[in-house]
């Protein structure tokens, strides 16, 4: 019977060569990506910018945005290749981990309606819905409301 080897997942900051990978699964993702000069200007920015690799392999991204106590999670993404291992809630987490340590009460975010599995994954943390951005992302036929959500101390 052959051994099962698991991989190896990393979580370390994000570096310019990285910014080819995360701009291509940010495309293979999302129908109105982010470009790589975004997350380019993230990382010149000091924004907490971080890459989750499997076996030294990026799947997946988050950006977050930190001050004045409150942090904002920007951009969250698990490759296609990679979702449903739960490497979603790994990252959160360490992103979670990140906005605390820089003096973070509350973390805000905003998702899509249309993508009720990251709304899920969101609340199963502690975060809650607090309001809606009208017509904040564009979208296929005009624009799509924002669900605004927080995370507030105390929570898991």
């Amino acid at each position: 019977m052959a051994a099962v080897v698991k991989p190896v997942i990393q979580v370390r900051g994000m570096r310019a060569e990285d910014l080819e990978a995360v701009s291509t699964l940010e495309n293979l993702s999302y129908e109105f990506p982010w470009s790589a000069g975004i997350f380019g200007d993230c990382l010149k920015a000091g924004h907490p910018c971080w890459v989750l690799c499997v076996d030294g392999v990026v799947a997946g991204y988050g950006v977050l945005s930190t001050g004045a106590g409150e942090a904002h999670v920007l951009n969250l993404c698990i490759g296609p290749d990679y979702r449903g291992r739960g490497l979603g809630r790994h990252l959160l987490g360490r992103l979670l981990d990140i906005a605390r340590w820089n003096g973070a009460g509350r973390v805000f975010l905003e998702v899509r309606p249309s993508n009720p599995l990251a709304k899920a994954l969101y609340e199963s943390v502690g975060f809650h819905e607090i309001g809606r951005r009208p017509r904040y992302y564009p979208a296929r036929h005009g624009r799509e409301d924002a669900i605004v959500m927080v995370l507030e101390p105390g929570t898991p």
